[in-house]
């Protein structure tokens, strides 16, 4: 039996608010997954839209936000967003990505 998700790893995505500039790039590519705090720092979101705000908090990458997360990595100036397979742990897109 094969899923829809098939070849596809879970991916989990991260802030290190200590390198967040506050320029809400990362909120306006994919408001469901990112949300800036009355710090003025990006946050993630849980899947219940609930904004977590412990230092390394993950949140699972959903498929469809993918290119839109994956972008928000990309353009952050903070250089702060880390997307990473859950399995292990690696990053795949951010700035410690091969």
């Amino acid at each position: 039996m094969s899923t829809q998700n098939e070849g596809l790893e879970d991916l989990e995505v991260w802030i290190d608010q200590d390198l967040c500039t506050g320029d809400g790039i990362c909120a306006q590519y994919a408001p469901e997954v990112f949300e800036l705090d009355i710090d003025g720092l990006a946050y993630v979101k849980s899947p219940d839209d609930e904004l977590l705000s412990a230092p390394g908090a993950t949140t699972p990458v959903p498929l469809p936000l993918l290119n839109d997360v994956v972008d928000s990595a990309r353009e952050c100036p903070g250089e702060c967003i880390h997307v990473r397979r859950v399995s292990d742990r690696v990053e795949v897109y951010g700035p410690a990505a091969d």
